[in-house]
């Protein structure tokens, strides 16, 4: 389905992406302080639409993504969504769940040409905002997520995301940061 123009920015996305440059930094319960984890990641891209809200139309793109620890063949992070265009209100916007119950619905302003994006949530937001399970709610809360993808000329996109968690019995919040550029396959 060829959808390019009504997808603005997104567009650019569409297909298969993989990337092998990652590095994810979380925080190792057994090891008691961050980690640097280098990753490899595979990202799809469907694009769909038109989707009608009333009076609002979006186009987008479904999306999964697999990161794998260099070497190793099981995978440490999965997420479903979807990446939404609303040109009549130039919103960007990013809706995903991860496996460890969070989702996330992130957005921010964009061009229908724009090469960088941003995005971002807030926990106890009811427009672009973080859900948690009861047991992270408690234990380890995502209290915001930013979101910069920077869409290269030589084929290529790369993004960096900092997830900031809340750990039950810190004072201070965590960031959870994940960067990566990825080629189209």
């Amino acid at each position: 389905m060829e959808l390019s123009a009504e997808l603005g920015p997104l567009a650019a996305l569409a297909g298969t992406w993989e990337g092998d440059q990652g590095v994810d930094l979380a925080y190792s319960h057994s090891r008691d302080q961050a980690k640097e984890t280098p990753f490899r990641e595979r990202i799809t891209f469907e694009p769909f639409g038109p989707v009608e809200n009333g009076s609002q139309v979006l186009f987008g793109l479904d999306y999964t993504t697999k990161a794998w620890p260099i070497g190793e063949a099981d995978p440490f992070h999965m997420e479903v969504g979807y990446w939404l265009w609303d040109a009549a209100s130039s919103l960007v916007m990013r809706c995903f769940m991860v496996p460890r119950g969070v989702t996330v619905l992130a957005g921010g302003t964009a061009s229908t040409d724009a090469r960088e994006l941003r995005m971002s949530a807030e926990a106890g937001s009811g427009v672009f905002g973080v859900l948690n399970n009861p047991y992270l709610d408690e234990a380890a809360k995502t209290v915001r997520y930013e979101l910069t993808v920077r869409i290269g000329d030589d084929g290529s996109f790369s993004y960096e995301e900092d997830t900031v968690l809340d750990f039950q019995g810190q004072s201070a919040p965590f960031h959870h940061t994940d960067r990566n550029t990825l080629r189209r396959v």
